[in-house]
């Protein structure tokens, strides 16, 4: 099957998952893609679409942005990439990756099987992790977890959670856009099947924002943790 035909619908399916919680769509569409495509083609790929999807999703959520809850995200991932990319020089990823797949995957499931953790952090504690986004994001491109565990626990409503993350997202995702366009990844190619995904993207990402109005806060939380835990799963078998 074409990809001009199997990329859409893998990208109808992730803007639904982040339309639904604000996060997820990479999750979703990476193992997909690299079935279709090579992963040097994939990345690019999957980053310009998530571009799409956070934009479209930070203007329809901007009355719900608060500038003192993503401002600490984005000063502390700044100095968190610097840090993660030497990072990457002297430790083992693999190491790292088996390290947080288990940390998120213990996280999640005790949130998911026990007491919902809410802490109600101050706004500062976003600097860290903000710092860690970035740091673990540039050491082995899995920086999503932290911002993510964040926001999560904060006891904000869903509406302030996904209006905070994409918009973190969308500031993390140009910085990874502008490197990859720099690099030479972004082809012409990968750009028409990125063009041809847009419409998919919009629907998917409609119709998953429209089902998170018809959904609890609690059950919003609960899908939170189980897609954590998956994330976590993913990167401890990625090292077996």
């Amino acid at each position: 099957m074409s990809p001009f035909l199997l990329v859409p619908i893998i990208f109808l399916f992730a803007g639904f998952i982040q339309g639904l919680t604000g996060f997820g769509q990479a999750l979703l569409a990476m193992p997909l893609l690299a079935f279709v495509m090579d992963i040097k083609l994939a990345v690019p790929v999957c980053t310009l679409c998530g571009l799409v999807i956070n934009t479209n999703m930070t203007f329809s959520l901007r009355k719900k942005l608060e500038r003192t809850k993503i401002m600490p995200l984005i000063i502390g991932s700044l100095p968190g990439s610097i840090f993660g990319t030497m990072m990457l020089k002297e430790l083992n990823g693999d190491y790292i990756r088996l390290f947080l797949g288990c940390l998120i995957t213990a996280f999640a499931s005790y949130s998911l099987f026990g007491k919902p953790i809410k802490l109600h952090l101050s706004n500062k504690y976003g600097y860290f992790s903000g710092f860690l986004t970035g740091s673990i994001g540039a050491a082995v491109s899995a920086g999503g977890p932290p911002s993510i565990i964040y926001a999560s626990i904060q006891g904000w409503n869903k509406d302030t959670i996904k209006a905070t993350l994409v918009s973190f997202f969308l500031f993390s995702g140009s910085l990874a856009a502008s490197g990859h366009l720099l690099s030479g990844l972004t082809t012409f190619y990968a750009l028409k099947l990125v063009l041809a995904s847009v419409l998919p993207i919009l629907a998917g990402t409609y119709l998953g924002s429209k089902l998170s109005c018809c959904i609890s806060e609690e059950f919003y939380r609960r899908i939170i943790m189980t897609l954590l835990v998956f994330m976590g799963l993913m990167l401890i078998f990625q090292n077996v």
